[in-house]
């Protein structure tokens, strides 16, 4: 097979694959013979219809499938050998190719050229590095937190703010008495640090164990029919038909007891032996925050990097027409309005691969199966982090990560991220990093005006 390329300009390409007879013949011969073998034809038995009556059937599908296969395999070495930096897959040129008459063919195809352009990087470029600074706020925060997921519960003789109640619910009539038939709840849970109303919830500030309240639920609740129906045990379509007052007899009081700094409570939440005194467990902590913290620079960090480098190279020249085309190829369901609305945030992310690819190969960052394992073995530990799950086993990390690896998608992911990962380690030591110290508000305040 003659494959050659032809340029047509700085960013697109013709190659022309020329076919010959002896390229594809053998191959689908050796098809055809296995096709016969599983050719079933009325009056014949498997394996024993005519070649003639498969050629007559089957032989142009069969050459085109062939043709096909080779000019995927061959085009696709050529590229690989010639080094031809293309973007997406060659575009078949319209043909009129008759296979019906057998011999020759010629096939030819639009490539989009990956434009030409350099990048480096020195310390006379400055990129900005926020390092977020954690302060003893953020430390109290994040144990009172943690004391509280661990709190004991308590029975108590009087209500104070967060308390939870129980005891019997019942619906008043006109006269302040029970309703005859109305709305009872005996053992009705209550909580009114979530009431909307503030007079409402006044009511209970100094309620004692055994003491009956009178209230109005729609008005505490400001007339929520999904918070009412869940207290008064009702549908929700029977809520507007309750409106007046309940009195509700406190039976018990219910008190969360935040745990205290003690060897137990240190060992729940980082695990045995992690931390021997509060001293330690607050060093514990601040080392998880700054953990995170150092990824959310980096992220921050890559954003910036990739703002620089965008205005550093200029605009690129790309074929807009042959992009175009790939992008609608690769979202034929959507059509060419979706091209149309998204091509240029698409040249955009294009743009961005490109230059990570420099300097990737430039600096012969790369990753392997370990790289990745342990990214998904992050991912997951930070998910566990969110709900203040610390103490995780690392053979619970690494099942629940082989599961994440299961799928391609999140596969794909996680490769970038581990890339992105080196990528910023690298670049950081190679440009100049002008260190601005900001606080956590400051920090997420940057993505908040960014969107």
């Amino acid at each position: 097979m003659n494959i050659s390329l032809q340029t047509v300009d700085k960013v697109s390409a013709v190659l022309t694959a020329k076919v010959e007879k002896n390229d594809y013949q053998a191959n689908v011969d050796k098809a055809m013979k296995n096709l016969r073998k599983k050719v079933n034809m009325p009056g014949f038995r498997p394996g024993t219809v005519p070649m003639s009556l498969i050629q007559k059937q089957y032989g142009f599908s069969v050459l085109a499938e062939e043709i096909d296969k080779l000019l995927r395999e061959k085009v696709s070495a050529y590229l690989h050998e010639n080094k031809v930096n293309m973007l997406g897959s060659p575009l078949p040129k319209p043909s009129d190719v008759d296979f019906e008459k057998g011999g020759d063919f010629e096939f030819a195809y639009d490539i989009a050229l990956a434009p030409e352009f350099d990048v480096s990087l020195t310390a006379e470029d400055k990129v900005a590095y926020y390092d977020i600074a954690i302060s003893d706020e953020m430390l109290n925060q994040q144990i009172d937190m943690y004391r509280q997921r661990s709190a004991k519960f308590e029975q108590v003789e009087s209500y104070q703010d967060g308390d939870m109640l129980k005891g019997l619910l019942a619906e008043l009539d006109e006269n302040g008495v029970t309703k005859e038939g109305g709305v009872q709840v005996p053992n009705a849970v209550l909580a009114p640090n979530y009431m909307k109303n503030d007079e409402q919830k006044a009511i209970f500030g100094e309620a004692k164990k055994n003491s009956v309240l009178v209230f109005n639920p729609s008005v505490a609740f400001n007339n929520s029919e999904a918070e009412l129906s869940s207290l008064l045990a009702i549908k929700k379509e029977e809520v507007a038909a309750h409106t007046g007052n309940f009195s509700f007899q406190i039976n018990e009081i219910t008190r969360a007891v935040p745990a205290e700094l003690t060897q137990e409570f240190f060992d729940t939440v980082l695990g045995a032996g992690k931390a021997n005194s509060e001293e330690e467990f607050r060093n514990v902590i601040k080392a998880n925050f700054e953990r995170q913290f150092v990824a959310d620079s980096n992220y921050k960090f890559l954003l910036d990097l990739r703002t620089y480098l965008t205005e550093k190279v200029g605009k690129l020249e790309f074929s807009d027409e042959l992009l175009k085309r790939i992008m609608l190829e690769n979202n034929a369901e959507k059509g060419q309005a979706y091209v149309d609305e998204h091509y240029e945030k698409s040249l955009e992310e294009l743009v961005w691969h490109l230059i990570k690819e420099k300097i990737v190969a430039a600096n012969n960052i790369k990753i392997d199966n370990s790289d990745v394992e342990n990214m998904a073995i992050e991912a997951t530990r930070a998910q566990f982090a969110q709900f203040g799950m610390m103490d995780i086993p690392e053979d619970v990390l690494e099942n629940y990560s082989k599961e994440m690896l299961k799928k391609r998608e999140t596969v794909d992911s996680l490769v970038n991220r581990a890339i992105e990962t080196k990528l910023a380690e690298v670049v950081k030591g190679l440009v100049t990093l002008e260190h601005k110290t900001v606080s956590v508000e400051e920090f997420n305040q940057m993505f908040e005006t960014a969107n």
